[in-house]
C-alpha cells in the first residue's frame, strides 16, 4: 500500500478528523478573510533615493560640473547602484540613485546608510557655498489620503494653523505614519527699504539683520538669590509682534545718530513670493493634507478611523472651511475589493452551477464544496503569509479557479466510474486516489512551477505580481490535499450507485457523447498524418497571427479620475501658470460628468497612489485631477479635453493621462538620446519629436524643456575694482533688490518666520530698474547704483535644466500614443525612422518607457522561465519514468497559442503582462490534463488492453473530467471580461483553453500513437 493510498485510507477511516479539518478550513477561512489587510494595489518598494545639494547662485552648467558630477561619482561607487540620474538646475542639484532590483525593502535602509556615508565623504570636495547634501530616501512614501482644505474667507496662515491642529490630532490615529501639509505658503516678514533710504542712512541689510536677529534671540539672564528663592532674570528688549520692529533703533554708520527702523523701512508680514507650490480645488486656492499609512497598517481601517476622528474634531473647523477629497485610498480599496470579490463569488457560483448541471446534483455539490473549502483554506494561508487582499492576490484565485476543481473532478469522476462498475463508494474512492494521486501531484507541481518565474523575478514587475505566485502556490497545493482527503470522504458519504438511486441526477456515462467522441478520435488516429498536418498548420497560422496581436505592458486603471499634465514654457512665473491652468480647469469643470477639478501648480502632488509618480518642481508645470461620476465617461471626456488642449489652450503643452496599473512613470513612449554636446542633443531631439508628432503621438515633450532667457549684467572690471565690488557682491545686491535676501528670523510661538530684506514694489516690479539696484562699496563706504560698476546687460539663452544618466548628458523625449492606439503600435511605426537618423560618433538612443519596463520584466523572468521549464520537463519524465510520454506532452504544449491568438485578435485585446499570466495558467492546465490522460492510457495498456483500444478508451474516459475542468474555468472567467485589468488574461484563458481542450482530447492521443507507433491492427 503506497503513501497515497495510506493518505486516502487515513482520511476515510478518520472521517471525523477529516470533517473537522474541513470545518476548520471553512470557519478559519471566513475569519481570516475578514481580518486580511486590504490594498488597492500590491506593495511595491521604491528603490530610489534623492541626493539634494544646494549651490546658490550657480548656473545649471556650473551645478552639473561642480556638484552633480561629484555626487554621481559617490553614488556610482556603491556596489548596489543600478542607475544614477541627475538634474542640474540653477542653484540646485538633484541626483536620483536607483538600486539594483534584487535588493528588497529589508535591505534598503542599510544601502541608504552606506549612500549617506559616501555622500558625506565628498562634502569637502564641493565648491565653496555648495551643500550640504541631503539624502532623501522616503520620497517614495504613499500618502493614501489626500484632501484639500478651502476657506475663501480665511488667510492662508489661518488655514495652516487649523491644518496644524488637525495634524496633531490625526497623528494619534491608529496606523497613521505621517501627516504632511501640501502647498502651504510660508509666512515671512519683509523689511523693504528704498534706494533713497539706503543712500541717506548708509544702513546695510547685514547691519539691519544683526540688530533684528538679536531682538529675536532668546537671552538667558541667569538667576539670583532673593531671600529663600532663586529667581530667574529675564531682560526686556525683545519683540512680541512684527510692529515692534518699527521701534528698533539702529545706528547710522555715516552720522552715528540712531535711526528708527520704521522711519526708513516698511516692515510687514506677508507670504513667500513667489510660492513654491499651489493647490486649487474647483477654482479656489486650497491647503492640502496628505496622510500616509504605517508599514503593515491596514489602509481601510485607517481610513475609517480617520473619518471617525475627523467627525469628532468637526468642532474645531471654522465656519466656511470645507474639505475636498482628492484621493481616499480606503474608499477606492473598499470599492475595488468589493467589486472584485463579487466577481470572484460570481465565478465560483458559475463553476458550481456548471458542475451541478453536468456532473449531477451530488457530484456537483461535492466538488463545489471542496472548491469553497480550498479557497477558504487559501485565505488562512494568506493571513499566515501576511498577504493582503488586493487586485493581484484576488486575481490569482480566479486564475487558479479552474485548476482548483481539476483534482476534485478527477477523484469524483473516478469514484462515479467505479460505482458504475459495481464497486462500493469506498473501494472506488480509494482506487481512484491510488491511481491518480501521484499524477495529480506532479501535475499540480508543474502548474505551480509554471508561475514560479514570476515569484522569483526580482524586478519591479515581479515584486508587483509576487503575491500571485504565493497565492497560487497556497491554493493549488491545498487543492491537491483536499482532493486526496476531503473529496474521498464526501464521495463515500454521499455518492450512490446509479441503479440503487435512479432518481439521482448523477450519470457517470453519456453513451452518445462518448460514442461520438470515440468515432472522431478513431478517425483521427487512422488519419494521424492528416491530423498532425492540420495541427501543425493551425500552429503556424497562430504564430503568424500572433505577430498581428498588439503588445502592451499593464493596462490603464479604471479609477474614476484622470490627469491633465500642463507644461507652460520653462521659466514661466508660477502665478502666470496658475492663471493659465485656472482657465483650463474652469472649462473642464463645465463638462458633463465632471464632479471635481483639483489642480497642483509648481510640482506634482504627493504620491497618493503607488503607481503615481510626482513631477519634479517646475514653476511652469501644473497637473489637473479630473474626477468623474462614472468611469465610462472618461474616454469621451479625455478626447474632448485633449482636443481643447491642442486647439484652444495653446499657451503651453497639455496632455491627458489615465492612471496606470503596475509600475511606470512619464510618457508611455520614451526615447533617450545621449551624447556630450547639448546643442547636438537638442538638434537630434527635434528630429525625434518631429517623427513622433508626424506619427500622431500626443504629449510630445523634451525633458530638458526649452532654453530660457537670462539677463547677464556685464561687470566693468576697472570701476568695480575701484569701488571694491566683485561679481558676488553684484549678484547678492540684485538678488536682494528683486527676490529679497534672508537676514534673520522672527520667533512667534513655535514658528520661525524668515526676515527678508528687499526693495519696495515700485523698485522691483520693472526689470528696467536693475541698474538702480544698490550695491555696497567698501571703498566709498556707501551705497552706489549697480550701473556704476556694470557696463551693460545682455540677454542670453541658457539650459535651465541639464539631465544626465550614468554621468552622460541624456535628453529624454516623452510621448503617449493616440487615444485610440497602443504604445507598441506607434513605436513600431517610428523606430525605423529614429534609427535612420544620422547620429554623430558618441551619440545614440535607447528606448525607455513602457517598452523598457516590459522588456526588463521579461528579461528578469527569462532565466527563471528556462530553469523552471527544465524542471517541469524533468518532473514529467520522473512521473512516467520515461522520455516518450514527456515528449508527447511537450510537443503539444505549443498548440496552446492557437486559441490565444484567435481570442486576442477577435476581441482586439493586447498581449500584455496579464495575458502572459493567462498563458502560463493555460500551459499549466494543458499539461495537467495531458498527464492525467496519458497516465490513464498507460494504465489501461498495463492492464493488458490492446494499445489502439487503450488509447481510445482512456481518452473517452477523460472526456468528462477534462471537459468539466475546461468548461468551469472558461465560464468562471466571464465576470472578468468587464474588468479592465484582467480582461486580456480572461480572454487568453477562455479562448486558449477552449482550443486547448479540443487539442488535448484529439491531438495528444494522436501524438501518443505516433510517438509509440500504435497501429490500428493492435485492436
Amino acid at each position: 500500500m503506497n503513501s497515497a493510498l495510506n493518505l486516502a485510507e487515513l482520511a476515510i477511516r478518520a472521517k471525523t478528523v477529516t470533517l473537522a479539518f474541513a470545518l476548520v478550513l471553512l470557519v478559519g477561512g471566513v475569519t481570516s478573510f475578514m481580518g486580511l489587510a486590504r490594498l488597492e494595489d500590491p506593495e511595491l518598494t521604491i528603490k530610489d533615493a534623492l541626493v539634494v545639494t544646494p549651490y546658490p547662485g550657480a548656473s545649471a552648467a556650473e551645478v552639473e560640473a561642480e556638484v552633480s558630477d561629484r555626487v554621481e561619482q559617490a553614488a556610482q561607487a556603491l556596489a548596489q547602484t543600478k542607475h544614477v540620474r541627475s538634474n542640474s538646475m540653477p542653484g540646485m542639484s538633484i541626483v536620483k540613485v536607483t538600486i539594483e532590483d534584487h535588493y528588497d525593502s529589508s535591505e534598503l535602509p542599510q544601502v541608504w546608510d552606506e549612500l549617506r556615508r559616501k555622500v558625506t565623504d565628498i562634502q569637502g570636495q564641493l565648491p565653496p557655498g555648495a551643500g550640504p547634501s541631503v539624502v532623501n530616501d522616503d520620497f517614495g512614501d504613499v500618502y493614501g489620503v489626500f484632501v484639500a482644505i478651502t476657506g475663501p474667507e480665511y488667510a492662508p496662515a489661518e488655514l495652516e494653523e487649523y491644518a496644524k491642529q488637525l495634524r496633531r490630532e490625526l497623528l494619534l490615529v491608529e496606523d497613521v505614519a505621517k501627516v504632511e501639509l501640501v502647498a502651504a505658503i510660508p509666512e515671512v516678514v519683509y523689511v523693504e527699504m528704498s534706494a533713497e533710504a539706503k543712500l541717506q542712512t548708509g544702513l546695510s541689510p547685514e547691519q539691519i539683520g544683526r540688530v533684528l536677529g538679536a531682538k529675536s534671540l532668546v537671552a538667558d539672564g541667569g538667576r539670583v538669590a532673593v531671600g529663600p528663592e532663586f529667581v530667574r532674570i529675564e531682560p526686556s528688549g525683545g519683540v512680541r509682534s512684527v510692529a515692534d520692529y518699527e521701534a528698533v533703533l539702529i545706528e547710522n554708520p555715516q552720522s552715528g545718530a540712531l535711526v528708527r527702523l520704521g522711519d526708513v523701512a516698511t516692515i510687514r508680514r506677508g507670504y513667500r513670493d513667489p510660492p513654491a507650490q499651489l493647490l486649487r480645488v474647483d477654482g479656489e486656492r486650497a491647503l492640502g493634507l496628505a496622510i500616509s499609512t504605517a508599514p503593515g497598517g491596514n489602509v481601510v481601517t485607517m481610513g475609517e478611523a480617520l473619518t471617525a476622528r475627523a467627525a469628532e474634531l468637526d468642532y474645531l473647523r471654522p465656519h466656511g472651511v470645507d474639505f475636498h477629497v482628492i484621493a481616499l485610498q480606503s474608499r477606492a480599496v473598499t470599492a475595488a475589493i468589493d467589486a472584485f470579490t463579487i466577481n470572484l463569488a460570481a465565478a465560483v457560483g458559475i463553476v458550481i452551477v456548471v458542475l451541478l448541471l453536468f456532473m449531477g446534483l451530488r457530484s456537483g455539490l461535492i466538488i463545489g464544496g471542496v472548491l469553497v473549502l480550498t479557497i477558504s483554506g487559501t485565505f488562512i494561508l494568506m493571513a499566515i503569509g501576511d498577504i493582503a487582499l488586493q487586485r493581484i492576490s484576488l486575481g490569482a484565485l480566479v486564475i487558479a479557479l479552474g485548476m482548483l476543481v481539476d483534482n476534485a473532478i478527477v477523484v469524483t469522476d473516478g469514484t462515479l466510474a467505479g460505482l458504475a462498475r459495481g464497486q462500493t463508494a469506498r473501494m472506488a474512492a480509494v482506487a481512484t486516489v491510488k491511481q491518480t494521486a501521484t499524477p495529480l501531484l506532479i501535475a499540480t507541481l508543474i502548474a505551480i512551477a509554471s508561475f514560479a518565474a514570476i515569484g522569483t523575478s526580482d524586478d519591479a514587475t515581479g515584486e508587483y505580481c509576487g503575491s500571485l505566485y504565493q497565492v497560487l502556490l497556497y491554493s493549488l497545493s491545498l487543492s491537491w490535499v483536499t482532493a486526496m482527503t476531503v473529496t474521498p470522504v464526501l464521495c463515500v458519504m454521499f455518492l450512490r450507485p446509479p441503479r440503487a438511486r435512479p432518481e439521482v441526477v448523477d450519470r457517470p456515462e453519456r453513451p452518445r457523447l462518448a460514442g461520438a467522441y470515440e468515432r472522431v478520435l478513431a478517425a483521427a488516429l487512422r488519419r494521424r498524418g492528416l491530423t498532425l498536418l492540420v495541427a501543425f498548420g493551425l500552429l503556424v497560422a497562430a504564430v503568424v497571427g500572433f505577430g498581428q496581436v498588439d503588445q502592451s505592458f499593464f493596462p490603464d486603471s479604471t479609477r474614476p479620475q484622470f490627469m491633465v499634465d500642463y507644461f507652460a514654457p520653462r521659466g514661466t512665473h508660477i502665478e502666470q501658470t496658475e492663471l493659465q491652468l485656472g482657465e483650463i480647469e474652469a472649462w473642464i469643470g463645465e463638462r458633463d460628468g465632471v464632479t471635481q477639478v483639483a489642480t497642483v501648480v509648481g510640482q506634482g502632488a504627493p504620491r497618493f497612489l503607488l503607481t503615481y509618480a510626482p513631477e519634479e518642481p517646475d514653476s511652469g508645470y501644473g497637473q489637473i485631477f479630473v474626477e468623474v461620476d462614472d468611469y465610462a465617461k472618461i474616454p469621451g471626456l479625455q478626447a474632448e479635453i485633449q482636443a481643447a488642449l491642442e486647439t484652444r489652450f495653446v499657451d503651453g503643452e497639455g496632455n491627458t493621462k489615465l492612471f496606470m496599473l503596475g509600475p511606470g512613470e512619464g510618457g508611455k513612449i520614451q526615447i533617450r538620446l545621449s551624447g556630450p554636446d547639448p546643442d547636438r542633443l537638442r538638434a537630434l531631439a527635434g528630429q525625434v519629436m518631429d517623427i513622433l508628432e508626424d506619427a500622431g503621438a500626443r504629449g510630445v515633450r523634451n525633458d530638458w524643456r526649452e532654453r530660457v532667457e537670462a539677463l547677464r549684467p556685464l561687470l566693468a572690471e576697472e570701476p568695480a575694482r575701484l569701488a571694491g565690488v566683485d561679481r558676488r557682491a553684484v549678484a547678492e545686491a540684485i538678488h536682494a533688490t528683486f527676490e529679497g535676501r534672508t537676514i534673520g528670523v522672527y520667533r512667534e510661538g513655535d514658528r520661525l518666520l524668515p526676515l527678508i530684506a528687499r526693495a519696495p514694489e515700485h523698485e522691483r516690479d520693472d526689470v528696467a530698474q536693475l541698474g538702480n539696484a544698490q550695491v555696497w562699496s567698501p571703498t566709498a563706504r556707501r551705497w552706489i547704483p549697480i550701473r556704476q560698476v556694470v557696463a551693460g546687460v545682455t540677454i542670453v539663452e541658457v539650459d535651465d535644466l541639464i539631465r544626465r544618466r550614468d554621468r552622460i548628458p541624456t535628453m529624454t523625449i516623452h510621448a503617449d500614443p493616440p487615444l485610440a492606439g497602443l504604445a507598441d503600435q506607434l513605436l513600431a511605426r517610428v523606430v525605423p525612422d529614429i534609427e535612420a537618423i544620422d547620429y554623430p560618433q558618441g551619440y545614440g538612443f535607447e528606448l525607455g518607457g513602457e517598452y523598457e519596463k516590459s522588456s526588463d520584466a521579461r528579461a528578469a523572468m527569462a532565466l527563471s522561465v528556462v530553469l523552471f521549464g527544465v524542471l517541469m520537463i524533468l518532473m514529467t519524465i520522473v512521473l512516467f519514468n520515461a522520455v516518450g510520454q514527456a515528449l508527447v506532452i511537450w510537443l503539444c504544449v505549443p498548440l496552446s497559442i492557437v486559441g490565444v491568438t484567435a481570442g486576442l485578435l477577435i476581441t482586439d485585446n493586447p498581449f500584455g503582462f496579464m495575458a502572459t499570466l493567462g498563458l502560463l495558467s493555460l500551459v499549466g492546465m494543458m499539461i495537467k490534463n495531458s498527464i492525467v490522460l496519458i497516465d490513464e492510457i498507460d494504465l489501461q495498456i498495463g492492464e493488458g488492453v490492446p494499445r489502439f483500444a487503450a488509447v481510445i478508451a482512456a481518452s473517452a474516459s477523460r472526456v468528462r473530467p477534462v471537459g468539466m475542468a475546461a468548461l468551469t474555468t472558461m465560464l468562471g472567467m466571464i465576470p472578468l471580461f468587464t474588468d479592465a485589468f484582467f480582461v486580456s488574461m480572461a480572454v487568453t484563458i477562455v479562448f486558449g483553453l477552449g482550443f486547448a481542450t479540443i487539442l488535448t482530447l484529439l491531438v495528444v492521443p494522436v501524438v501518443y500513437a505516433t510517438v509509440f507507433r500504435v497501429a490500428e491492427e493492435e485492436v
